[in-house]
């Protein structure tokens, strides 16, 4: 496992507790669910469930032609992370309170989120090939070796 692809399982550890902790806040004071559940349910789904599939894949997924992807699992990690502090930082506060700067930190954390999202889609669209793709990208690479084309050369 990788550095960063360490980092997003730890994160969604991170998050599984938080969203614990923020469910037994219901318990101890009620009223404050109807300003958490929001954040509550964030955490979870995309701080725990988010993370761990993210980093699973970017470790596990295939890499044809020993594919290495740092910077794209570190523009992952920090864009859809970024996005999720900020909205479980000031969505709590916009629910109480709402403001007009809380809104436009909420669209920020949003497009954050979802610009992760999309950069961990593109990511994984350069890993999932077919055995067939697989065979023939080894078969270039062999035949560009037995004449050869390597790029050490």
């Amino acid at each position: 496992m990788f550095y960063y692809e360490f980092l997003f399982v730890r994160a969604s550890l991170f998050y599984l507790l938080y969203a614990a902790v923020l469910g037994f806040l219901f318990y101890l004071e009620p009223a404050w669910t109807g300003y958490l559940r929001s954040s509550h349910v964030h955490a979870g789904l995309v701080g725990f469930m988010a993370n761990m599939v993210f980093g699973v894949a970017y470790w596990m997924m295939p890499r044809p032609g020993q594919l290495k992807q740092p910077g794209l699992e570190l523009a992952t990690l920090l864009t859809l992370n970024g996005g999720l502090l900020l909205r479980l930082l000031c969505e709590p506060f916009y629910l109480a309170h709402p403001a007009p700067a809380l809104h436009a930190a909420l669209v920020l954390s949003a497009l954050l989120q979802l610009g992760g999202v999309a950069i961990f889609v593109y990511a994984m669209q350069q890993r999932v090939v077919t055995n067939q793709m697989l065979w023939k990208m080894r078969k270039l690479r062999e035949a560009k070796e037995k004449h050869g084309d390597t790029k050490e050369s």
